[in-house]
């Protein structure tokens, strides 16, 4: 990261938007003497989560890129989606589901992938299946998603389907990160994925009524169980522990659950 180009953008940014240093900081809950010393370049020692609400003060969106062992990183992401995607399409195998991975759209300029796009011809109701093994941003997953949901019906009518309603699944990786992200915006993702990973077992056998659902691929079970998502979890592991044990995951004070995890097995 250059620190000083950094600092030049805040305070760029800053003056845009015809602020005074006094004005970010208090909407950042940070001193004026933080905003400067950001603004010069001198950002050793401050956490990024100070970055972040200065940041987000100035409507400002900071994206960090980690680097580890050249392209290393990238195929170890890229092969953990891969498993994803494998262990998710084991689950419409062998049922009326048509599936279409990976599919790539252009419309009217709007560009990207859809992780997997799926048909049921006797009731033609579409799935979008979104992969993600980081919850990172909240936000851009939930635009990401209501995005491929409505241009989802063309894509499918260019394959040849007629679809009578499109429903969206966001296929989580069970970690300790993701619980924790999930759980900070349990609210959000609760408005914008009401349906869990019980409820999609059961609609996949029978689709009716359009879905929006959120759950969760777990690690120790992948390529045979999924498990809903929720604030607070069971989740069954492979270790020495007596039979009953459990993990469990506090959701933070006020947050709403969003189910109990149980495995989702086909």
């Amino acid at each position: 990261m250059d620190a000083v180009r950094l600092g030049a953008i805040f305070r760029a940014v800053r003056l845009k938007l015809g602020l005074r240093q006094g004005d970010v900081a208090r909407e950042a809950r940070v001193s004026a003497a933080t905003v400067s010393r950001i603004e010069r370049g001198h950002v050793g020692g401050l956490s990024v989560g100070i970055l972040l609400r200065v940041a987000t003060a100035l409507d400002m969106r900071i994206d960090i890129v980690a680097r580890w062992r050249g392209g290393e990183l990238d195929r170890m992401l890229a092969a953990g989606h891969a498993a994803m995607h494998e262990s998710v399409a084991r689950t419409l195998r062998d049922t009326a589901w048509l599936m279409a991975p990976e599919a790539t759209f252009s419309i009217y300029g709007e560009r990207g992938v859809i992780d997997i796009l799926a048909f049921h011809p006797p009731t033609g109701a579409l799935l979008v299946i979104e992969l993600k093994t980081d919850l990172v941003d909240v936000q851009a997953l939930i635009g990401a998603v209501d995005r491929y949901r409505r241009l989802a019906p063309q894509i499918a009518r260019e394959r040849g389907w007629t679809v009578r309603s499109v429903s969206c699944w966001v296929v989580l990786r069970d970690s300790p990160a993701n619980h924790r992200r999930l759980a900070a915006h349990a609210t959000v993702l609760r408005t914008a994925f009401p349906h869990d990973g019980r409820h999609v077992r059961a609609w996949l056998q029978a689709p009716s009524e359009p879905v929006a659902a959120l759950s969760f691929l777990s690690d120790s079970h992948r390529g045979n169980a999924m498990t809903t998502s929720s604030g607070v979890q069971r989740v069954r592991t492979r270790s020495s522990r007596s039979p009953g044990a459990a993990d469990r995951r506090q959701v933070s004070p006020g947050a709403r659950p969003i189910g109990i995890g149980v495995d989702f097995s086909t």
